[in-house]
């Protein structure tokens, strides 16, 4: 079957993937937008864009994996992050006639309790800074095994007496294949810009292109996962200081083998049945990043779990990017059809 109106999001994928690989390094302002909601995919090494999930929490890895088997369905996510960290959001999906799904969702960062100054450090008083993210998705079949979406995004910030708006677009293509539980994936993430900006300079979004690959192999119940982020750029140099214990100097650690692992991410998700999984994932940017830190054993790794019992889902996963921070999600999803009736 042809479906005309979606050569314009293979057109548009090609173009852009081209603008994202002339990106330059983006302001950190947004990348709150690289913190996922689903406890699978965190669990899996926090970015996983072609893994096959039934939790509407994942879609927002790839637009393009909302589908028609997403009709009528609602998560909540909330995860305690690093600090006083907290985030939380809802979504909702639903079929859009035989070939097509939509989606929407809200999801809310907010860091806790800060003290506030003066340019001569006297304090103020105390504020919540947070960011806001308003999301709508629509996905269409192109072809019994591969399907197009794209995501909407609204971006509202709010730091003591700063905000800033921020529209962004994701655009999404996924390959199935379930006689090899084959799934191939493109994402070109963060496309756009400031509408308002904080104060005098526009803040950058951290625009993407991203590939991933997920396969089982045989009558084996695990899924293998690679997936490559961070493509607008080959460099990605970070700062070391051995166990973190000492004072001496930093020492920027830069080389064709870093920056290769530093673009990728690992997983295995062990799926014995359609109700359970458990699944680890390796992320070596994260474990680097954490090296001019008390970072532990467990940096980079992250692990999680889901289970099905009747008309819920639910997921749970846990990492600790060093020795001061462990981090939790949670996730629960519901069929309102199921539910109902």
């Amino acid at each position: 079957m042809k479906y005309p109106c979606i050569r314009y999001i293979f057109a548009a994928l090609t173009l852009l993937a081209a603008v994202c690989a002339r990106a330059a390094d983006s302001s950190p302002a947004y990348n709150f937008l690289n913190v996922p909601s689903s406890a699978h995919v965190y669990g899996l090494g926090g970015i996983n864009i072609s893994n096959i999930d039934d939790d509407i929490n994942s879609v927002e890895q790839n637009p393009a994996l909302l589908g028609p088997e997403f009709d009528m369905q609602v998560g909540l996510n909330y995860m305690h992050y690093i600090g006083g960290s907290n985030f939380a959001g809802v979504k909702f999906g639903t079929r859009a006639g035989e070939h097509g799904a939509w989606g929407a969702g809200i999801q809310y960062y907010g860091y806790g309790d800060m003290k506030e100054t003066d340019i001569s450090g006297n304090i103020s008083g105390d504020f919540s800074p947070k960011d806001v993210s308003f999301s709508g998705i629509y996905s269409h079949d192109i072809t019994d095994r591969l399907r197009g979406g794209i995501a909407l995004k609204m971006l509202y910030s709010s730091y003591a007496d700063y905000s800033a708006f921020a529209i962004a677009t994701d655009l999404g293509i996924n390959y199935y294949d379930p006689e090899r539980d084959l799934s191939l994936s493109v994402v070109v993430a963060n496309l756009g810009g400031q509408v308002k900006r904080f104060h005098e300079r526009y803040d950058r979004l951290p625009v993407d292109l991203r590939l991933g690959w997920t396969q089982s192999f045989g009558t084996l119940p695990i899924r293998f996962s690679v997936t490559a982020w961070n493509l607008t750029q080959w460099k990605l140099p970070y700062y070391d200081t051995g166990d973190g214990l000492t004072t001496d100097e930093l020492t920027r650690k830069e080389s064709f083998g870093s920056n290769l692992f530093r673009h990728l991410i690992f997983a295995a998700d062990f799926v014995p049945s359609d109700k359970f999984h458990i699944g680890i994932g390796y992320n070596y940017k994260t474990r680097t990043d954490m090296s001019t830190y008390s970072r532990s054993f467990l940096s980079g790794f992250s692990i999680g779990a889901g289970l099905k019992v009747k008309s819920f889902g639910i997921g749970v996963a846990l990492a600790q990017p060093h020795t001061g921070a462990t981090t939790f999600m949670v996730n629960i999803s519901t069929n309102l059809h199921e539910l109902l009736n």
